[in-house]
């Protein structure tokens, strides 16, 4: 809560808040980071390992590769749509640490429920809900480590958070591989709970329930107390009538003020968008892609791609932040600067990935985008929290987390209609990442450059006025 200021008493001064409002135990801190990179890694562990499993479901069920893409993908951003800002606006108002609980709880229930999944419409339905647990956890994780730790450690918090993604993927494309394995070794079918189920599904069982564990770690978490200026103002007054608080949780606010500055704002969210469709869609077909052309099982791709992905992701994040730290020294405009210079990398990798004669070159050249991907995401991060709106700043860094995660789910499904309607032949589906990666991902490299002049100039006129 914000400190009550006397009219007759100047503002508190910095240094006067921190005396009135204590930061917490740094220990505190620290167990809620562990809490929070825990949860990151089984997020990702668990959309990784599903991705894997994109053969075994598409011969299980019958599906096409349009239907195999909306599964990877759209299926479990369909109720972020409806449910991600509102809850964005929740971690503002109630304890975070509960919302985070609820959040991994419901994914890793759901998760496990779809090992008992009876058919293709049921498996839908489980990643329907997996997405809807898991939209808070951005925004809540970000607002409960910028309060429980002093601005000086919030960046290496920051950057901890990230070696969740890091493991969760990386240990996923192995893990995986692993688990699968190891149902090959079973008959195809097995009677579990009365119910008859494909063997692969014991994988979404197994990698569902630790989600309970993380959501008991988190209701041991002492929530920080909120850190707001003493002068700031709320977003919604408490006066206000009920239809403006209601239409708080529409993060309109947020949409008319990045409007103000759309010149800003909206070449960078077309950036994100548009590479997201391509950086997040491969990802979930790298099973298929490196199965259907060179023949290698789950268990042999996860083997090598695991181990390359952990080392060029560790590589992305220490060099990514030394070369935006760089640009940051010699341009104003140094995020976005770095970005574009990223984005180009990340271009090239991903159209060479499908056109390489062997698999080992196809995964090498994967790791790369993913070292290129994670390079630029500190970037991303600091350029859209440098200019955002201190009053809805939450519900900015949402909508930016939305337009990754919402187009990044459509990039499975645009890979698969491409595949189906385009290439016509499943065994070509080489063809179908070419495609989009040489649509996609130029454009969104050409909007990053666009965006590098209208940045500086707000940065400039923000340093003209204090900020």
């Amino acid at each position: 809560m914000a400190a009550i200021v006397n009219a007759e008493v100047p503002a508190a001064t910095e240094a006067g808040a921190e005396a009135e409002q204590q930061w917490p135990k740094e220990s505190r801190g620290w167990f809620a980071l562990f809490a929070i990179v825990l949860t990151m890694f089984l997020t990702f562990f668990d959309q990784t390992v599903f991705a894997m499993l994109a053969e075994r479901m598409r011969a299980s069920f019958g599906l096409s590769d349009s239907a195999l893409g909306f599964l990877l993908g759209p299926a479990s951003v369909v109720a972020f749509v409806f449910v991600g800002i509102p809850l964005s606006r929740l971690v503002d108002i109630y304890p975070r640490k509960f919302v985070l609980a609820a959040g991994i709880a419901v994914m890793g229930t759901i998760t496990a429920l779809g090992g008992i999944a009876q058919n293709f419409a049921q498996l839908v339905g489980t990643r329907l809900f997996v997405g809807a647990g898991g939209s808070a956890h951005g925004p809540g994780s970000y607002s409960l480590l910028a309060d429980a730790f002093r601005p000086v450690r919030v960046p290496l918090a920051f950057a901890l958070v990230q070696v969740g993604f890091v493991l969760g993927q990386s240990g996923g494309t192995w893990g995986g591989g692993q688990l699968i394995a190891w149902t090959d070794t079973m008959p195809e079918t097995l009677s579990f709970l009365g119910l008859t189920i494909f063997s692969w599904q014991l994988v979404l069982i197994i990698i569902g329930l630790p989600g309970l564990l993380a959501a008991i770690l988190f209701l041991m978490v002492r929530e920080p107390p909120r850190r707001s200026p003493p002068d700031s103002a709320k977003l919604v007054p408490s006066d206000a009538p009920l239809g403006r608080k209601i239409m708080a949780f529409t993060g309109l606010d947020a949409i008319r003020a990045i409007n103000m500055r759309g010149a800003t704002y909206w070449p960078l969210f077309a950036a994100l968008a548009l590479s997201a469709i391509e950086s997040q869609g491969l990802p979930a077909w790298r099973v298929p892609f490196i199965s259907r052309t060179y023949g290698w099982t789950e268990a042999e791709i996860g083997n090598l791609l695991g181990p390359l992905i952990f080392v060029a992701s560790m590589v992305g994040i220490v060099v990514g932040g030394i070369f935006v730290s760089w640009m940051n020294r010699k341009w104003k405009d140094g995020n976005i600067r770095a970005c574009a210079i990223i984005f180009t990398c990340t271009t090239t990798f991903a159209i060479l990935t499908p056109l390489m004669p062997y698999a080992e070159l196809a995964l090498g050249c994967m790791a790369a985008t993913a070292m290129f991907g994670l390079a630029g995401a500190p970037a991303q991060n600091a350029a859209i929290q440098r200019i955002a709106p201190n009053e809805m700043r939450g519900q900015v860094t949402a909508l930016y987390l939305f337009m990754f995660t919402f187009f990044g789910a459509m990039g499975s499904f645009v890979i698969g209609t491409v595949s189906d309607l385009v290439i016509g032949d499943p065994q070509k589906l080489w063809q179908a990442l070419l495609v989009v990666a040489g649509v996609f991902m130029p454009t969104a490299t050409f909007f990053m450059w666009r965006a590098i002049k209208p940045y500086g100039a707000e940065v400039e006129r923000l340093e003209a006025l204090g900020r």
